[in-house]
């Protein structure tokens, strides 16, 4: 493998802004590492895309709040291209609903692969981007985790933890020249979203001053720039991209 080439990986890496962030990655010329733990059928999608555009890919089955899963992933992604430079955790789940209802199963659940897994995942790869000229870490959070949302206790919590561990991570390898940083969406259209009613979609609208919901890509090329070297002097930050939803 070039030498010269650099090397991302994205957990949850094969739909919606993860699959965004990875095709971003082809085209600033990065080989990229899509993690996947139940979309084999969309991770193999987009394999065959970003070959099809020249670009360098491996697929990763792993359960990012695994060890094992991610030690292994760690280490298929260094037999095949030597060095990792980007870590960007994306890997994120909901399970809704209001605190009275919410059992504990539910909580614990989102909790393990939100919060905790980025906490696997950054342990794993952190030697190995320590030793990269261009080491950065990338959490996708959420504007939740600072704003609270209804029926997301556990969601907001997960994310708002996510903001905390990135300014302790950034702290302590700072250093080390790696920078960690966040990038907290608002509303983006995936399949995550797609769900929602009609009713709630017009209601978020109101509360949105550019008055339009963001695509995947927003997402990706602000990841695109924190792992480029223009933020090579930006650690512990977190970059919100949410039409002004949250601005205060």
């Amino acid at each position: 493998m070039n030498d010269l080439l650099k090397v991302a990986v994205v957990t949850g890496g094969a739909t919606g802004i993860g699959r965004a962030i990875a095709l971003q990655f082809v085209d600033d010329g990065f080989a990229v590492v899509v993690n996947y733990q139940s979309s084999e059928t969309a991770a193999l999608a987009l394999k065959e895309e970003i070959e099809a555009k020249q670009g360098k890919v491996l697929i990763v089955k792993a359960n990012v709040a695994s060890m094992k899963d991610v030690q292994a992933m760690l280490e298929a992604t260094l037999a095949t291209f030597g060095t990792v430079d980007v870590l960007v955790n994306n890997a994120g789940i909901t399970d809704d609903t209001l605190m009275l209802r919410m059992q504990e199963e539910q909580f614990d659940k989102v909790i393990n692969i939100n919060l905790k897994g980025v906490f696997v995942t950054c342990k794993t790869f952190l030697r190995t981007l320590l030793n990269s000229p261009h080491g950065r870490i990338i959490n996708i959070a959420s504007v939740s985790g600072m704003m609270g949302n209804i029926g997301q206790a556990n969601y907001a919590a997960a994310k708002a933890g996510v903001i905390g561990f990135t300014k302790t991570l950034a702290r302590e390898v700072a250093s080390r020249k790696v920078t960690v940083n966040v990038v907290a969406p608002g509303f983006i259209e995936t399949k995550m979203t797609a769900p929602l009613s009609e009713t709630i979609k017009a209601q978020a609208l109101t509360m949105i001053p550019l008055k339009s919901f963001g695509q995947p890509e927003d997402i990706a090329h602000a990841v695109s720039f924190l792992a480029s070297a223009k933020a090579q002097y930006i650690t512990g930050q977190t970059i919100v991209v949410d039409g002004g939803l949250t601005m205060y």
